[in-house]
């Protein structure tokens, strides 16, 4: 199981902003795929799907995008998922894997 997180700022003021791109490459995901509906979840919206035989969670965060790991931290917990287990998708990066903080 992979639980896909895309980073982005709610709301329409930012829905064609750059910062954005994390929210687009998940939803053109989980419809590429042909995902479950999106519903409320985690402080945000999910779904469900799988890719070949492995299960994915994406998750689009409702909160700003430095207030995001509250929400991915309720899925974590909730899926008692591990590091390797979660993919964050965003618009740069500027530090190493595993590295920020």
């Amino acid at each position: 199981m992979l639980l896909f997180v895309g980073l982005g700022n709610p709301g329409e003021r930012y829905v064609a902003n750059r910062h954005n791109i994390g929210f687009m490459a998940v939803q053109a995901i989980a419809k590429r795929y042909d995902f479950a509906p999106w519903r409320r979840r985690f402080q945000g919206v999910a779904t469900e799907g799988t890719i070949g035989s492995e299960k994915i969670l994406p998750l689009l965060p409702g909160t700003f995008m430095n207030l995001s790991g509250q929400a991915v931290a309720e899925a974590v917990h909730f899926y008692k998922l591990e590091p390797g287990q979660v993919v964050v998708f965003h618009d740069e990066a500027n530090c190493r894997p595993a590295r920020c903080g």
